[in-house]
């Protein structure tokens, strides 16, 4: 146990360990679930358990941890520095893929139509008869043909969805300062609420898009730079929707205080950045 002189370290370190091991296995089964691999669909669910297991069982020694007393003064300072550069981290990995979209579609759609010259050589040398037009399946047609998404349905009503959510984990947090417990899960039920049902949309969304509008991962630049960024999007909206869900049971069972509740602010920061990346997408991607 903690004291004003002493910091808090922990005995071991499996769960680390075994989130690596379950992204691991997800990227792996994706990667040959693109392929056409058979066992990549079973090595993304058995990854999806291991990640989940992690998650329940990190979460729970946390809780028991700072429900006991075991954390101090400098312990919460670590915590909030490491999630400071966690979402940073977060901030880095989707700058690569709006740059991603920022250069092919601004730089590299011009260069192959002629408008330019590309680096090291003339455009016209590269592909004579592309348009330089955007949404693109790719020189020579090889995305096929597809309807581009629009920003105006599901989109529109997803942003106003985690727009809402924003509101109602803010309405949630004033709750807990104001030692108003029934503010608090009221707040926290309606922010899970929508983050699950933005992802039952999105989910939707992608029916759609493969079965109506000829849209898939393999619809050229266009295609993969869509489904890149809105899929990595909404996997981070399913992980702070589940975040957000043990600490509303950790709220029922009567945990966090006005003044010890950093796993609630955690969830929120997370929860925020989620917001605003979703803000750049709908612009960037949707209505761009």
């Amino acid at each position: 146990m903690s004291t004003s002189g002493n910091y808090y370290i922990p005995h071991k370190a499996t769960w680390p360990v075994m989130v690596t091991i379950g992204l691991l296995l997800m990227l792996v089964g994706f990667a040959n679930h693109l392929n056409g691999s058979t066992i990549g669909s079973t090595l993304m669910v058995l990854g999806l358990m291991v990640f989940l297991l992690m998650l329940a069982g990190w979460f729970t020694l946390q809780a028991i941890e700072s429900e006991s007393g075991m954390y101090n003064t400098q312990v919460g300072v670590s915590y909030r520095m490491g999630m400071m550069w966690f979402i940073f981290s977060e901030i880095m990995f989707f700058a690569v893929f709006f740059g991603t979209l920022w250069y092919t579609r601004n730089l590299v759609v011009p260069w192959l139509g002629g408008i330019g010259d590309g680096p090291g050589r003339s455009s016209h040398e590269l592909w004579q008869s592309f348009e330089a037009m955007w949404p693109t399946n790719g020189p020579g047609e090889v995305g096929g043909d597809f309807e581009p998404m629009g920003a105006w349905g599901i989109p529109f009503f997803n942003t106003l969805i985690l727009l809402t959510s924003g509101i109602t984990c803010t309405w949630a947090h004033h709750g807990l300062l104001a030692k108003n417990r029934d503010q608090l899960l009221k707040g926290l039920m309606a922010t899970v609420g929508l983050g699950f049902l933005f992802v039952s949309l999105q989910a939707f969304e992608y029916y759609e898009a493969y079965h109506d509008m000829g849209l898939t991962l393999g619809s050229g630049i266009y295609g993969s730079t869509f489904f890149m960024l809105t899929g990595f999007h909404g996997f981070h909206v399913c992980v702070g929707a589940i975040i957000l869900s043990v600490v509303l049971f950790r709220s029922w069972k009567g945990h966090f205080t006005p003044e010890n509740h950093f796993a609630f602010e955690a969830a929120a920061w997370y929860w925020h950045f989620v917001d605003v990346v979703w803000l750049g997408l709908f612009v960037f991607v949707y209505m761009l």
